[in-house]
């Protein structure tokens, strides 16, 4: 399977097992909080910098969905992401600082992501809302699945960072669900079901 035909489900299960190669800027901790030892403050670290770059890669996206979305749903999908992405940049705040709590170095520049990500760029352009917000559906599902292995990977070594993660997932499932009510259809299923990439729930929401 080529790079272009991976979604970002697909990836998302390899974020874990690539954390060590795509994290080599990262520098190793010297003094991290009370009651964590540092080579495991080095392993959170490694872990919230894979989710900043996630979040900040989805911040991004929600804004050129913002930017790209038209039709006659424009406005609803429109004023419907302002907050998403708001929400969705604070998330990004709340890892970098995790990361510099623990005694790391967050790594926020556009080089850093895209040299450490693991899934293409948005492949939408201008197209319709239910286009779009198939797309996105997508985006959610990698970046809500990367999140809940990171909150399992912390359960032990870091019940705080943990804590943060759940509180973010939540939020997340939130705005997916939110998506999703305009992709179900009057069975319950979504319109969009077996589609892997973005550009097949596009294709898929448009023809429904």
């Amino acid at each position: 399977m080529s790079k272009q035909q991976r979604s970002r489900a697909d990836v998302s299960a390899d974020e874990e097992t690539s954390s060590v190669s795509s994290n080599e800027g990262i520098s190793s901790v010297r003094f991290t909080v009370p009651g964590l030892e540092p080579d495991h403050a080095q392993q959170v670290i490694e872990l919230l910098q894979e989710r900043l770059h996630a979040l900040a890669d989805l911040s991004l996206t929600l804004k050129h969905i913002h930017w790209n979305v038209v039709g006659p749903h424009f406005i609803a999908v429109h004023t419907m992401l302002d907050p998403q992405y708001e929400a969705v940049s604070g998330m990004v705040d709340e890892a970098a600082e995790r990361i510099a709590t623990l005694g790391g170095s967050p790594q926020g520049t556009p080089g850093a992501l895209v040299a450490a990500r693991h899934w293409d760029d948005y492949s939408i352009g201008r197209a319709d809302a239910i286009s779009h917000l198939a797309a996105l559906d997508l985006v959610y599902t990698g970046v809500i699945e990367a999140h809940r292995q990171a909150i399992d990977a912390t359960d032990e070594p870091d019940p705080v960072t943990q804590d943060l993660l759940i509180g973010q997932s939540g939020q997340l499932e939130q705005f997916q669900w939110f998506v999703r009510a305009h992709l179900e259809n009057a069975g319950g299923g979504l319109v969009t079901e077996g589609a892997t990439t973005e550009q097949e729930a596009a294709r898929t929401a448009a023809a429904s």
